[in-house]
């Protein structure tokens, strides 16, 4: 090559790796970022529970960690095949790897617009509301899959219109356009403030007076839906240069207000609503990144550093102040990266606890040991489905693989698992959840040899009885049985005659399920 030629070379080639080194650089310095939070996290924990005399409980085996991982930031169980790779994986940071790879999976995006849509609409879902809910569901998805930034997330939210914030509209609509229904929603769900017991009065423990509601509301006060907008088309909005609220009873117009305590100013551009967007994402908001930090400690955890998670203020301090303050400040400096947050929670030695306290019981905010968690309704319906069902099949009774939400079983499944008015996410475990199971003519169908594709595929006659019940085990518990339980087990099926063996087998599958342990998140 001439020499002028290959310098020409050179110099096209600097810029490329101008940009490869500051990318590294980047990720270099948000690896430390993320390691230096990590620790702080388990500092703070772990000086409460010295504070308590209390110790820790031990690290988690891989098995448990493997479920809680995949439930928790997938919303399902793991397959037999992920669970024999990650307990075949020697690699000291496997743990690490398998949370970067769960946060970039689909199903991570899936199982967050799934929370973030049960939040937003909350209650049961009708056969009318099907085509809202899925606007919403997957416009929450894309915003999860691109990884944007949250507080661009809300501030798109808040100033939908129709077309590509379809789904948004939706959320509008679904609330009926009501000012003080959208204020409550709003500042419950992205400012973790329960603002509407100032609706009618003054909040008797709160800050909140009901002038602070009203003017929160009048945010929404010009928000209209076109009336060429017929049932059944596509949602649209428009916000208008008119509309105002009044104090109930009263005659006095409340002027727009934000949450901190100021007005907009009066060159600010934009419809309210546009200038509530950008008061969402300022630093004179002091409570978004706070409260998504809160709910995204509790997607983990089980509960927010302030619980509820929905009512943060000084009537109600956090378990642990210095860490939530810390970490809001870490999610604001990392650009409100819902992921990035996830990510670091997880990787934390907290988070990594054994569920399993034999030693005196210890008030829960200590996170002495991981909680048990109950599944919720989509975790469970989900996670049958996975043991249940063969990828591509949807005539199995009761369970089937269609969309999620327009899947008519899933949706009676859920129905049956909530209790009525209650939020999907707070279902009641228990005495319902045993009945609907116990007496669920669909899942006792469904387990039989004749139906079930993992007894199907344990049928073969390359596996013997130990590693049927072992890969039995695998697809339901996420772990191998333990020695009391393949001896009890075995003897089971070696008792019963050859005609009888498949009997045996669905008897174990249908026990198995209806285990405590199958139906909590440990």
């Amino acid at each position: 090559m001439h020499l002028s030629s290959l310098r020409m070379a050179i110099y096209a080639c600097v810029p490329c790796l101008a940009i490869a080194l500051t990318a590294t650089a980047q990720e270099h310095d948000a690896a430390n970022a993320r390691a230096a939070m990590i620790r702080q996290i388990d500092r703070r924990i772990d000086e409460t529970l010295a504070k308590a005399q209390l110790a820790a409980a031990e690290e988690a085996d891989d098995a448990e960690f493997l479920r809680r991982a995949h439930l928790d930031l997938t919303g399902v169980i793991p397959r037999v095949a992920e669970v024999r790779r990650f307990l075949a994986d020697q690699r000291p940071d496997k743990r690490a790897q398998l949370i970067d790879d769960l946060l970039a999976s689909p199903a991570h995006a899936n199982h967050l617009a799934n929370l973030w849509r049960s939040i937003m609409l909350p209650g049961g879902i009708s056969l009318e509301q099907i085509n809202s809910v899925v606007g919403v569901q997957n416009w929450l998805r894309q915003r999860f899959i691109e990884n944007l930034r949250y507080d661009n997330l809300v501030s798109e939210l808040l100033v939908a219109t129709a077309g590509d914030d379809a789904g948004p509209a939706l959320y509008y609509t679904s609330l009926n356009l009501a000012p003080e229904k959208l204020a409550s929603s709003t500042a419950r769900i992205f400012l973790g403030l329960q603002i509407e017991c100032a609706e009618c009065h003054d909040h008797p423990t709160d800050q909140w007076k009901q002038a602070d509601f009203w003017g929160y509301a009048s945010f929404f006060a010009q928000l209209q839906r076109p009336e060429n907008n017929l049932p059944g088309m596509q949602a649209r909005l428009i916000d208008l240069e008119t509309g105002d609220v009044k104090i109930p009873n009263t005659e006095s117009i409340v002027p727009p207000k934000f949450p901190s305590g100021r007005n907009p100013a009066p060159d600010e551009l934009g419809s309210r609503r546009m200038k509530l967007a950008v008061w969402m994402a300022s630093r004179d908001n002091p409570y978004l990144a706070r409260a998504a930090v809160n709910r995204g400690w509790a997607i983990l955890f089980g509960r927010g550093l302030v619980e509820p998670v929905d009512d943060l203020g000084p009537h109600n301090p956090a378990s642990h102040p210095e860490l939530l303050d810390e970490l809001t400040q870490y999610f604001i400096d990392t650009g409100f990266d819902l992921r990035e947050l996830l990510r670091t929670l997880a990787q934390t030695k907290t988070y990594q606890r054994t569920s399993r306290w034999t030693s005196v019981e210890v008030p829960p905010e200590l996170y002495a040991h991981m909680p048990v968690k109950a599944l919720s309704a989509e975790q469970l319906y989900d996670s049958l489905n996975r043991v249940l069902v063969r990828r591509g099949q949807g005539d199995m009774p009761g369970l089937n693989v269609r969309s999620p939400l327009l899947d008519p079983q899933r949706q009676q499944f859920l129905a049956k698992m909530q209790g009525q008015g209650r939020s999907p996410l707070e279902y009641q475990a228990g005495v319902l959840q045993a009945l609907t199971l116990l007496n669920g003519v669909d899942l006792t169908e469904a387990t039989t040899a004749e139906r079930s594709p993992l007894l199907l595929a344990l049928d073969a006659p390359l596996f013997d009885d130990g590693e049927k019940l072992e890969a039995m085990f695998l697809a339901t518990v996420t772990r191998p049985p333990t020695a009391d339980e393949g001896g009890l087990f075995l003897k089971h099926v070696a008792a019963r005659s050859p005609s009888e063996k498949n009997k045996a087998w669905s008897d174990l599958l249908w026990a198995v399920l209806n285990t405590a342990e199958f139906a909590t998140n440990h």
